[in-house]
């Protein structure tokens, strides 16, 4: 038996245990999630209709739990009603959905989008406590009263605090000028996209809060896809002749930007200053050290384009490395289409390693790091590239779901041509055998995967404060899912939250070793962004695996500016917050 924490297989010898047949269950509608995502599809096939949504996770009210925020659409073009106005459960053995709680009766409107949008949806989570100590997700949405109105056609959502006062700020982005909220701290928000200079225009889909600069202050990168106007767009066939959505490649792409804090609550875009002056089609972003320098890269995902890797030069600019690095393009040399996107240590070596989601017949992608951000595609070998070639994945996160102390992989999936009917497609769950390889659960995971919906954006985060990871699904033009884990939380796990020294805000970046006894060390990283258009739960949770020992652990955190500290005799199974300049 091992009784090392962290431990798992030993490199090269597959497991056989297998999980319960419900390792996650469905429960949005009965948590109080009552909400459907509308596209405004109306036949005419404006290219953003088949993007979003993202969604978010985040603790709006620092009450130790996280709350959701659910993008919305709307209709677009000159008022044509929408086909479908009521988007369809597909689950079988759900009733149909109710309309989201928006007023559907008025959706027209002139120009780019309709006059009357239909707000994206705040939910704040009341866990309910059962007697057995047993925590239930309770929903409630809080929209009118939060301050939050969208004003646009949304796609996806980022989360950082943006003036260091411990209060989690949300970013919008949409085919159109983008959103930023700053939270006043008493449950509301306030809309300060203009004055903050971040009313990013054109048509973004992925952001990412990080501290490229290591001033203690979070910068902005900004995603952007097409240069895509519905009113002069190019109309396009699909394979069978008929009308369809378009690929990327008739439309030119958007160049991204960077924002640099100012620390006085407003940004300046410094992207050419940076030396950011390559673009592709972006849909997917990752802020992570790839080198181990200690200071934050960017990983960019282009659809149809090569996808790139922006090192930090630790002077306030970036240099793309992804050709040399091997992180451009897959071993094939052709570039795919890349949409969601993952860094995170899979094989405990202690770097970072990417993943990211592709079109069907390409499919997914796995970058392995050698720890100095140089990578050597072993899609194939993995078994990740194979087992999803007939899929096109969207959303998808490295996270450890049975808490055994090796990452594994979620998908959710959808197609983006082709006839209607057939575009919608099943999740993919696929577990870290420990030695290089996955292979797929999807058929044992639960009855959520057998059901094919348009998946799009995806969050993962602890909704339950139970010790596993949750997911948090957004459809487009369908209705939410949650999956909570079941199964997670019979092995140990440590979960950790990291605060700054001096502001209680989410140390996004900071990376953090655990360790117990002679056992190995397991490297994870704070991080909000990641997967597709969404926001994930930053708290850091480290499965240690089936052992018996409950002994506390060692952890070491070094934090994005530089500083590097050790705890020791942190407890196991719970959350623990570490304050920067508080350990040794």
């Amino acid at each position: 038996m091992c009784t090392l924490a962290g431990c798992g297989p030993n490199p090269g010898s597959a497991r056989s245990e297998q999980p319960t047949p419900e390792t996650f269950s469905e429960r949005a509608r009965e948590s109080g999630l009552d909400f459907a995502h509308v596209s405004g599809m109306s036949g005419k096939f404006y290219q953003a209709e088949i993007m979003p949504p993202g969604v978010a996770l985040f603790d709006y009210d620092d009450d130790g739990d996280l709350d959701i925020y659910l993008v919305q659409g709307q209709m677009l073009g000159d008022g044509t009603p929408p086909a479908d106005r009521k988007p369809v459960d597909r689950r079988p053995d759900l009733p149909p959905s109710r309309e989201a709680s928006a007023d559907r009766r008025s959706l027209g409107g002139g120009g780019q989008v309709g006059r009357n949008t239909l707000n994206g949806r705040l939910y704040r989570n009341d866990l309910d406590m059962g007697p057995d100590g047993s925590r239930t997700p309770h929903f409630v949405d809080v929209t009118d009263q939060s301050g939050i109105k969208g004003v646009g056609y949304g796609m996806g959502a980022a989360v950082g605090d943006i003036d260091n006062d411990g209060c989690a700020d949300l970013y919008l982005t949409y085919f159109g000028p983008n959103q930023l909220f700053r939270n006043n701290c008493n449950g509301t928000f306030t809309d300060v996209s203009t004055r903050t200079g971040t009313n990013d225009d054109g048509w973004s889909v992925s952001a990412s809060f990080l501290d490229y600069d290591r001033d203690g202050w979070l910068d902005l990168f900004v995603g952007h896809y097409l240069e895509y106007d519905i009113k002069t767009g190019t109309p396009c066939l699909g394979a069978s002749g008929r009308p369809d959505y378009c690929l990327p490649k008739e439309y030119q792409p958007q160049p991204s930007r960077l924002y640099h804090n100012n620390r006085n609550g407003t940004f300046t875009n410094v992207t050419a200053a940076a030396g950011i002056r390559e673009f592709g089609p972006t849909l997917g972003i990752t802020a992570a050290d790839f080198n181990g320098d200690g200071w934050i890269d960017v990983y960019v995902a282009n659809d149809g384009k090569e996808n790139q890797l922006w090192m930090n030069q630790r002077n306030g600019t970036f240099k793309n490395t992804a050709l040399l690095s091997g992180s451009a393009l897959p071993e094939h040399g052709k570039a795919e289409a890349s949409m969601g996107v993952d860094a995170g240590d899979f094989d405990n070596d202690g770097d970072e390693d990417l993943f990211m989601t592709e079109l069907t017949g390409e499919g997914s992608n796995l970058f392995v790091n050698d720890g100095t951000g140089t990578f050597d595609d072993r899609s194939a070998q993995s078994g990740l590239g194979p087992s999803s070639v007939a899929f096109t994945g969207f959303g998808a996160a490295w996270f450890d779901f049975d808490n055994d102390g090796w990452l594994d992989v979620l998908t959710v999936n959808g197609k983006v041509e082709g006839d209607r009917a057939l575009l919608p497609q099943p999740k993919q769950l696929f577990r870290n055998l420990g030695n290089g390889r996955f292979e797929e659960l999807s058929a044992r995971a639960g009855a959520a995967f057998g059901v094919s919906e348009l998946g799009r954006g995806a969050a993962f985060g602890d909704i339950d404060n139970d010790g596993d990871l949750d997911v948090l699904i957004g459809n487009d033009n369908g209705p939410v899912r949650l999956l909570l884990n079941n199964v997670g939380s019979r092995n140990h796990w440590i979960g950790l939250r990291l605060v700054g020294a001096a502001t209680a805000r989410d140390m996004v970046g900071a990376r953090v070793a655990v360790s117990r006894g002679n056992g190995p060390t397991i490297w994870r990283r704070s991080r909000a962004d990641s997967s597709y258009a969404s926001a994930n739960d930053p708290r850091v949770t480290v499965g240690l695996g089936a052992s018996a020992e409950n002994t506390p652990a060692k952890v070491r955190v070094v934090w994005p500016g530089g500083r590097v500290e050790e705890w020791t005799g942190i407890a196991i199974d719970r959350y623990t917050t570490l304050k920067e300049g508080t350990g040794q």
